[in-house]
């Protein structure tokens, strides 16, 4: 989790730690309340619930507007950060009132974009992406999953809506602290000089925004102002990570808008973010290196590649290596310190992933060796990829209205590879950051009768599969699909796809055959950077 395009504040004890539940840089391929606002052009907007038009039937070369419900959309290119690939689409302005509880409250653009289906008439309900982070934008991002909705979009529309100070709706960005924080990404955590960061980065997002108001309740107003719009449909919401705490909050304010949900990744209600990282990660990391260890080739390979890991990481907390390596993207000599905390959010991301957890064991085991540079190498990959993908001034808003207050000291974390840093960092920032309120029932466990589907990961370093079975208590037509030997965010895998089509289909998520997961099997750890043995 950080703020796009480097524009926030990327405190050290922050790296790769407030990432928490969306960052998906390495996934592979990878009764109804009204809207309440009434003001401005959304107003103008949701004077009645129209019947949703459908496009005429599809042409190779797809019209120019797209009228559902009272919107006109024109034809429109999504872009991705650091790609000349691009994504057809509809666009339309969408505004909002800032303050919700203020009429005369200034406005905001949201960036939304519907994703025409193939179908000649698609199916009336409308599949809804939300996405993780907190802070990731959907349009942005749809891309590393449009493959895994691709059956879903044969017949159904989907909706991309960039959450409030995310991507291209009024993000909440500071560029000019971008090279202070430059300069002290390396640097040991400091309470006072994260407090002076995060100030410096308020006083440039308050010339344009107003951080209380982006808070997960008001995306899930804009939420519901958005379909009302469309014509009052009905909602299959997909939620991946921090997207699912999204996905719940808005089946619970609006239950009859929503036909559907699916949760990937899922986060319950009662969780307060930042709480578990540190043991979640251990908890991955010993399943990895078991794994290694029950593998003759892996175990003679790297050994206890797990204790060197900490040792590792409680030498460089201690010493920080500089070290030289040639940047992955230009090859140019480049000289950085390896910290403690830059080892442990390499460890952390790593493990987000199967095909980066197989490469942990080997590149771990060259940095005890002293060979530091494909360590180096990954990691500066993953900062650019971290200050791409998340918005840190929208996670702040999030974490500090809804989850600051209730994390508590936990010394035991001390010896982790996190350690016990992470609340400190937090409890530091949201000591700055404006808190916006939260509903008093907003860490109420999620209870409904509405169809889910709650995806899971084995070996997930932030929202293990125990969290999808806390869900599940609430749930009375529900069904947990889990993935053997992967880690975060599991939609694209195998055969899934088609099992999230064909729940969507039929809503009966009990019956579904879902003995195609069992071929999906972990992936065995890279002996060399050749890969496996054989």
């Amino acid at each position: 989790m950080k703020i796009s395009g480097r524009n926030g504040v990327r405190v050290a004890v922050l790296i790769g730690v407030l990432t928490a539940l969306g960052w998906n840089w390495l996934r592979p391929h990878h009764a109804g309340e009204s809207p309440t606002d009434e003001s401005g052009p959304v107003a103008a907007a949701n004077t009645g619930h129209p019947a949703l038009q459908t496009q005429a039937p599809v042409t190779p070369h797809p019209v120019e507007t797209l009228k559902l419900g009272t919107l006109t959309l024109k034809s429109c290119e999504l872009k991705q950060p650091d790609s000349a690939v691009t994504t057809a689409a509809y666009c339309a302005p969408f505004s909002v009132p800032e303050n919700r509880a203020d009429p005369h409250s200034r406005t905001i653009d949201l960036k939304l974009a519907i994703i025409k289906s193939d179908a000649q008439i698609a199916e009336k309900d409308i599949v809804v992406y939300l996405a993780g982070g907190p802070g990731e934008s959907a349009t942005q991002t749809y891309t590393e999953i449009a493959a895994a909705l691709a059956p879903l979009r044969k017949h159904h529309d989907i909706l991309l809506l960039d959450q409030r100070g995310t991507g291209g709706s009024h993000p909440l960005a500071c560029p000019q602290v971008q090279k202070t924080m430059d300069q002290n990404a390396d640097l040991p955590f400091d309470p006072q000089r994260t407090r002076a960061l995060i100030a410096q980065c308020l006083t440039e997002v308050q010339k344009t925004a107003d951080p209380r108001f982006y808070t997960t309740t008001d995306a899930v107003a804009d939420l519901e102002t958005v379909r009302y719009a469309l014509g009052d449909p009905k909602f299959d919401l997909i939620g991946i990570s921090y997207g699912t705490r999204m996905a719940q909050q808005y089946a619970r304010a609006h239950p009859d808008s929503v036909r559907s949900i699916v949760l990937d990744s899922a986060v319950p209600n009662q969780l307060i973010l930042g709480k578990d990282y540190a043991v979640n990660l251990e908890h991955a990391l010993k399943l990895q290196a078991d794994a290694c260890a029950a593998e003759p080739a892996c175990k003679q390979a790297f050994g206890d590649w797990n204790s060197a890991l900490h040792v590792l990481h409680d030498k460089l907390r201690a010493q920080p290596v500089q070290t030289s390596f040639p940047d992955p993207k230009t090859n140019l000599p480049t000289q950085k310190s390896l910290t403690g905390d830059r080892l442990a959010a390499v460890a952390r991301l790593y493990s987000y992933t199967a095909e980066t957890a197989a490469l942990l064991p080997l590149t771990v085991t060259q940095a005890v060796k002293g060979d530091y540079v494909p360590l180096m190498g990954q990691s500066q990959l993953m900062m650019s990829g971290l200050d791409r993908s998340v918005n840190t001034g929208m996670q702040f808003s999030v974490i500090c209205a809804e989850d600051a207050d209730l994390l508590q000291p936990r010394p035991q974390d001390a010896g982790t590879i996190l350690g016990s840093e992470l609340i400190d960092g937090i409890q530091a920032a949201c000591s700055v950051w404006p808190h916006g309120t939260r509903p008093a029932n907003f860490h109420a466990p999620f209870v409904s009768s509405i169809p889910t589907l709650i995806l899971s990961g084995e070996r997930d370093p932030v929202t293990p599969p125990a969290y999808a079975q806390e869900i599940m208590k609430g749930l009375s037509d529900a069904r947990v699909l889990e993935v053997k030997g992967m880690g975060h965010s599991v939609l694209s895998r195998g055969c899934m796809p088609k099992l999230v089509n064909d729940f969507i289909a039929d809503l009966k998520p009990k019956q579904l055959d879902a003995t195609c997961l069992n071929r999906i099997g972990p992936m065995p750890a890279f002996i060399s950077f050749n890969g496996a043995s054989p």
